[in-house]
């Protein structure tokens, strides 16, 4: 949810969100999840104060409600850059192994294919 966000970059382009309540929350993925498709891998730095950990939490438990099967990393006081002591060689080790496991059977002309559309059904947003 936007409503979560540093206000120093969304209040610039989205106004605050009394002043736009619905831009806040038709743009939220967490009002979405049934509309994600594929593989979803979740990472997040508990010490974030661009994207606060509440936001991640939302998110879990949107995907569990729309029983969207995801993994995911959350990394105790790191912050957005996600790094300190041993922890970017994990969190590079963790996408590697989730993208090696989610696309080493499929044809990279079929994921290229599937690059190219939406990752989510923009007609059911609309109405």
């Amino acid at each position: 949810s936007w409503r979560f966000y540093d206000t120093v970059y969304t209040e610039r382009f989205m106004r605050t969100p009394a002043e736009n309540a619905s831009g806040y929350d038709e743009n939220s993925p967490l009002n979405y999840p049934e509309m994600l498709q594929g593989d979803y891998l979740l990472i997040h730095g508990s010490g974030d104060d661009n994207v606060h950990a509440q936001h991640s939490m939302r998110m879990v438990e949107a995907l569990v409600k729309a029983n969207k099967q995801f993994d995911w990393a959350i990394y105790p006081d790191k912050a957005h850059s996600i790094k300190g002591g041993n922890t970017r060689v994990h969190f590079f080790n963790k996408m590697t192994g989730f993208m090696h496991e989610n696309l080493r059977d499929r044809k990279i002309e079929k994921i290229t294919e599937e690059m190219k559309q939406p990752t989510i059904d923009t007609q059911k947003i609309k109405g």
